[in-house]
């Protein structure tokens, strides 16, 4: 039985379903069962608990082999992390599969989001545990947040001219999946990215050939970005944190390509241009409200 955290986010879902296409048992950790995924047959079972909860992590652990450990972007998630590992260890020996930020392991980028990353990867190491972490690039699904500001024919965001490797989120569900149901992965960091890096100005060009319709890249400055994604609702934690990601884009530090997903799958990365060409509807179609460009997971 694998136990999921993050089961309905943007990797969770596609981690469940290719855990349950391997024919595993999951279990899925949530708030409550109101609004599963449809998809959810039989062999996932949801159980209730809470992150900031220790006492009611215990049972949603029992009879475990193996947890995937993915905490949400917010300023609990360090304490948050620690608890699973210590419910973990405290439940038997399962394997602990860390989902983290691409350079978990080099400590280089000073990026609130990644604290809790870089707590969970101590953390786990320490505990005796088994452990693997993936660590992926930015993702592919989060231009779909972005989607309002593209149909005005502009790409703005504080990324300057660095070029970024992002990932489909599916491929890292997928690459979990095969780490998760499979042996030889204890003490990997796994860095998982899309199968080249591009400028934010290529990927203007990419979705507007996609579109058919130009889109113009405009670097903003941070101050506008973090003006944005206040103006678009985000709190003040979330939208320094937002720029303080993108600072780490423009420095460049997004930009390296890793063959882990081909190696772990046997395949290549997604690519933008097939997510692109994949997702052009609902890039062109009007929505019914503006969604802030960010993720549970991952802002992009």
């Amino acid at each position: 039985m694998i136990l999921v955290t993050g089961a309905t986010g943007t990797v969770g879902r596609p981690l469940v379903r290719a855990l349950r296409d391997r024919g595993a048992a999951v279990r899925t950790l949530v708030r409550d069962t109101g609004g599963l995924p449809a998809e959810w047959d039989d062999g996932v079972q949801p159980v209730i608990a809470d992150l900031n909860d220790a006492g009611s992590l215990a049972p949603a652990l029992d009879g475990i082999d193996a947890v995937y450990l993915l905490t949400p972007v917010d300023p609990e998630a360090a304490q948050q992390a620690r608890k699973v590992i210590d419910a973990a260890a405290t439940a038997g020996r399962p394997r602990v599969v860390l989902q983290a930020a691409t350079g978990v392991g080099r400590r280089t980028s000073h990026v609130r989001f990644f604290e809790a990353h870089a707590a969970g990867l101590d953390h786990v190491r320490a505990s005796g545990l088994p452990w693997t972490v993936l660590a992926p690039n930015g993702f592919l699904q989060n231009f779909l947040g972005l989607a309002p500001s593209l149909r005005s024919g502009t790409l703005a965001l504080p990324t300057g001219k660095a070029a970024v490797s992002y990932v489909d989120a599916r491929d890292v569900g997928e690459a979990a999946a095969e780490v998760l149901t499979t042996d030889g992965h204890d003490g990997r960091i796994y860095e998982l990215t899309g199968p080249e890096a591009l400028t934010h100005e290529e990927i203007a060009g990419l979705i507007g050939a996609v579109l058919g319709r130009e889109i113009i890249y405009r670097a903003a400055t941070p101050g506008q970005a973090r003006a944005a994604l206040l103006d678009a609702g985000l709190d003040e934690w979330r939208a320094s944190g937002l720029v303080e990601l993108y600072g780490m884009y423009a420095a460049g530090e997004a930009a390296t390509v890793t063959e882990e997903i081909p190696r772990l799958l046997g395949r290549p990365a997604r690519s933008l241009t097939a997510f692109l060409t994949e997702h052009a509807p609902a890039l062109r179609a009007t929505p019914p409200t503006s969604q802030p460009p960010t993720s549970q997971e991952r802002p992009a």
